[in-house]
């Protein structure tokens, strides 16, 4: 039975759409990714610097500003909290989406794609548990 071209381009627009949304956290993830690590570098390096006294430039936009070390490494670790948290939504809100793309095509969803990982205090019980 041949479906109406109407009905077949409505589906393949929803579906490129969520697809589209699905490679847009992808790559906003990435980006983020990438400035959590300048910033962990940048943590790494003020950590390592000799002199813990002195000021530090810090570039923000396209102008450059000396700031005391302390408060350039608290605005940093501030930053890589906000980072965390927004990465951590975003991929929640990504494993929705792939959800949601995968349905659409008809697709079964994903086996343990909604997994989490365990935390330390977990994995120190499961340890004492295997250990005797």
């Amino acid at each position: 039975m041949a479906r109406e071209p109407a009905f077949v381009l409505r589906y393949l627009a929803e579906v490129e759409e969520l697809a589209e949304d699905v490679l847009a956290a992808r790559q906003q993830i990435v980006d983020l990714d990438v400035k959590r690590n300048r910033n962990r570098e940048a943590l790494r390096a003020l950590h390592k610097d000799p002199q813990p006294d002195d000021k530090a430039m810090v570039c923000f936009g396209n102008m450059f500003i000396e700031l005391p070390k302390a408060q350039t490494k608290e605005m940093l670790r501030k930053d890589q909290e906000h980072l965390d948290e927004e990465i951590n939504t975003l991929r929640k809100e990504l494993r929705v989406k792939v959800n949601r793309l995968f349905e659409a095509q008809g697709k079964a969803e994903l086996k343990g794609f909604n997994l989490n990982p365990m935390t330390a205090e977990e994995m120190k019980l499961i340890n004492r548990i295997l250990e005797g």
